[in-house]
C-alpha cells in the first residue's frame, strides 16, 4: 500500500479480505480521478486506456517541435474538483489563476476594445457583477441593465426542473428583453464556450448553472485560470506518475472489448494495441479476461453504450441520444506579435476566441525569433466542421487581417486546422433527461464521464467530478471508506473560503476506439496531415503563404515580443494582461 494510502487511514475490505480490485476503463480526466481516488483509499486499481497516452480530450500531440493541444481549456476559480486533482497531482504551479475575473473584448464590428472584468472594489456575490456589466462597453447603457436584471432573474431558475431544460436559452433571452445585440455580444460570449451551442439551441438549464455558479454565488468564482505548460504535460504525464507512485497499474493501449457480471465481481475482456489480435494484456489470463471486484466506466456515450452489461440502468439508446457537438481549432503561426496578453475574446466575428500559445507551444524556444502561435477556438463549430482546410485558413486569415494591423503586416507563415467532431455531447434542451446518473443499478459498477449527470455541462470540472463521484459508488459496498484525493483535500477552497463540497455525479471523459497512427503529410493540403491518436479529432493543414524578411530586430522583452517600431505602426491589439504571454486552454 502507498504511503499516500496509508496517510489517507483508508479501511479495506474486499469480498475475500483482501483489498478490493477496481478497473476504471478510459484514461481521460473522468477515468485519472476515479482511479486516485481509488488508490488513494487503499483499492487495487488497474487503469485501461485504448490510446497511447493518457488525458483523453486534454491532452497534447508533437507536430514537429511544436506542442500541439487538442483544444483550448480553461478553468474557473469554481472548479474546485477540477483544482483539487491538479493539487492531487502536483501541478498548480504550472497554471495561472486571475486575481479577478478579466475578459479582454475586441468589437468586430468597430473594432474598439473593452472588457469584462470584475471590479477590485470588494462587493458581496451578486453585487459585484454590477460594475463588471456597467463598464462592458459592448452594449449601450439600457441594455447593460437589462441585462443584469436578467441575470439575476437565470441566477434563480431551477435547472433540474423538466420545464427549465426543455426549453432554450434563446427562447428564455428573447422572452427577457434581451435581444440580438445582447444575446451575441454577451451571453453567447459566456455560454458558446461553455455549452457548445449557440444559445437558440442550447439548454437553458445548464446556461442557468454556468452563470449562477460562474458569476452569481461568489464574487471571485468566475476567475479565469489556464495551463502554462502542454496539457500532455499537466495531465496525462503527471497521472501516470502518481498513478504509479501509488501502486496503480496503468495500461496504455489496452482496448476494453467487453464487461459481463461473473462471480459476483466483474470480466473484461482486453486486448492489446487495439485490435482483437495484440499482445496479452498484463493481468489478463489466458483468454484475454480480467477480473475486477468493481468497475468504473470513464468513456464517450457510444462507447459506453457498447460496453454496458446486461442489467445496467440507462438505455444504451439513450446514451446515443445524447449525441455530439464539434469543435475546430485554428491555429496561426505569425511572425510577430499580433496579440497581447494570453487570450482575446471577439464578438460580430466568425472568430470567438484568440489564444496565445507561443510559450506553451515550445516555438518560443524553437521558433523563429519573434514568431507568435495563435489558437482560434470555434465552439458550436457546425458551419466549418466539414469545410476544407483551404476554405477555413482563407476565411481566418482573412479576418484576423481584417481584425489586426499586424496581421496584416505579416501574413502567417503557417496555418493548420483541428478538429474534435465529438468534442461534447449536445447540451440542447432536453439533455437533463438523457444524462444518466453515475448509479447503473448493479453493484460494484459505475459511470463516469462529462455527460452523466454531474449538474454541470461539459467540463474539465464535470469530468473530475464525474469520476469521484463514480469511485464512491463502485466501492461502496465493499467495505472501503473512501477518502478524498491524498494532498488536496485543504489545497483548493471554494470562493467563499470553504473547502470543496462532496462530488455528486459527472459526465464524459475517456477513450475508445483504436490508438491511432501518425501518418505522413498528405498532398492534398486539405487532407488529414496526422491522426493525433484521436479519431474524433483531426489535423490539416492549410497552404499558407511565406512570411517576407523582416529587418525588425527582436525586442529586448524576449524573442517573441515585437519591435518597438513595428508596434508603432502594426502594434498588437493589447488585452491588459501583460504579465502572460501563453495560455493553455478554454472550457471545454
Amino acid at each position: 500500500m502507498s504511503e499516500a494510502t496509508e496517510a489517507a487511514g483508508a479501511t479495506v475490505a474486499g469480498r475475500d479480505g483482501s483489498r478490493p480490485h477496481l478497473v476504471v476503463v478510459g484514461g481521460g480526466l473522468a477515468g485519472m480521478a476515479a482511479a486516485l481516488l481509488a488508490v488513494d483509499s487503499g483499492a487495487r486499481v488497474t487503469l485501461l486506456e485504448a490510446r497511447p497516452r493518457l488525458g483523453g480530450q486534454t491532452t497534447s500531440f508533437r507536430r514537429g517541435d511544436l506542442w500541439i493541444d487538442t483544444g483550448q481549456h480553461v478553468f474557473m476559480r469554481c472548479c474546485t474538483a477540477y483544482r483539487g486533482l491538479l493539487a492531487r497531482l502536483g501541478v498548480e504551479h504550472l497554471t495561472t489563476l486571475q486575481p479577478r475575473l478579466d475578459v479582454p473584448v475586441l468589437l468586430g464590428d468597430s473594432l474598439t476594445r473593452t472588457r469584462l472584468r470584475r471590479t477590485s472594489v470588494r462587493l458581496p456575490a451578486p453585487l459585484h457583477l454590477a460594475p463588471a456589466l456597467l463598464g462592458y462597453r459592448a452594449l449601450p447603457l439600457a441594455e447593460r441593465l437589462r441585462a443584469g436584471l436578467a441575470a439575476f432573474q437565470l441566477g434563480r431558475l431551477d435547472q433540474r426542473s423538466a420545464a427549465v431544460d426543455e426549453r432554450s436559452f434563446g427562447a428564455w433571452l428573447a422572452s427577457h428583453g434581451q435581444g440580438p445585440a445582447a444575446t451575441k455580444a454577451l451571453w453567447e460570449l459566456l455560454t458558446v464556450a461553455t455549452l457548445n451551442a449557440p444559445a437558440a439551441e442550447a439548454s437553458l438549464g445548464l446556461a442557468a448553472k454556468v452563470v449562477r455558479t460562474g458569476l452569481l454565488d461568489g464574487a471571485d468564482a468566475g476567475d479565469l485560470g489556464w495551463a502554462e505548460v502542454p496539457l500532455s504535460r499537466l495531465h496525462g504525464d503527471a497521472a501516470m506518475a502518481a498513478l504509479t507512485a501509488a501502486g496503480a497499474d496503468v495500461h496504455l493501449g489496452a482496448k476494453v472489448r467487453a464487461i459481463t457480471a461473473a462471480g459476483g465481481g466483474w470480466e473484461l475482456a482486453v486486448t492489446a494495441g487495439g485490435t482483437s489480435r495484440g499482445e496479452a494484456v498484463p493481468g489478463t489470463d489466458a483468454a484475454g479476461r480480467l477480473h475486477a471486484d468493481a468497475v468504473v466506466l470513464a468513456v464517450p456515450p457510444p462507447a459506453a453504450a457498447d460496453l454496458l452489461p446486461a442489467g445496467a440502468g440507462p438505455r444504451p439508446e439513450r446514451l446515443r441520444e445524447l449525441g455530439d457537438s464539434p469543435i475546430i481549432n485554428v491555429h496561426m503561426i505569425y511572425p510577430r506579435q499580433v496579440i497581447e496578453g494570453p487570450f482575446l475574446a471577439v464578438v460580430d466575428s466568425p472568430i470567438q476566441w484568440i489564444f496565445d500559445r507561443t510559450i506553451s507551444s515550445g516555438l518560443a524556444a524553437s521558433g523563429p525569433p519573434g514568431a507568435q502561435y495563435l489558437a482560434l477556438s470555434q465552439s458550436a463549430a457546425e458551419p466549418w466542421i466539414d469545410r476544407s482546410a483551404n476554405e477555413l485558413r482563407t476565411l481566418f486569415v482573412d479576418e484576423m487581417a481584417r481584425l489586426f494591423p499586424a496581421a496584416r503586416a505579416a501574413a502567417p507563415i503557417e496555418v493548420f486546422v483541428t478538429r474534435e467532431r465529438t468534442a461534447t455531447f449536445r447540451q440542447a434542451p432536453g439533455s437533463l433527461a438523457l444524462r444518466p446518473g453515475t448509479s447503473t443499478g448493479l453493484p460494484g459498477f459505475a459511470l463516469a464521464g462529462t455527460w452523466t449527470d454531474t449538474g454541470w455541462p461539459a467540463t474539465m470540472e464535470s469530468a473530475v467530478r464525474s469520476g469521484l463521484a463514480a469511485t464512491r459508488e463502485s466501492l461502496a459496498g465493499m467495505g472501503v471508506v473512501v477518502n478524498g484525493l491524498a494532498g488536496s483535500a485543504g489545497g483548493v477552497r471554494g470562493a467563499a473560503g470553504r473547502p470543496p463540497a462532496p462530488a455528486r455525479r459527472l459526465p464524459r471523459q475517456g477513450a475508445d476506439g483504436a490508438p491511432a497512427t501518425s501518418t505522413t503529410p498528405a498532398s492534398d493540403p486539405s487532407e488529414p496531415t496526422s491522426v493525433p491518436s484521436d479519431p474524433s479529432l483531426v489535423l490539416d493543414t492549410a497552404v499558407a503563404p511565406n512570411a517576407s524578411d523582416s529587418s525588425d530586430s527582436p525586442d529586448p522583452r524576449g524573442e517573441n515580443a515585437v519591435t518597438a517600431a513595428t508596434k508603432a505602426v502594426t502594434g498588437p491589439v493589447p488585452t491588459g494582461q501583460p504579465g502572460h504571454s501563453s495560455t493553455g486552454g478554454f472550457p471545454v
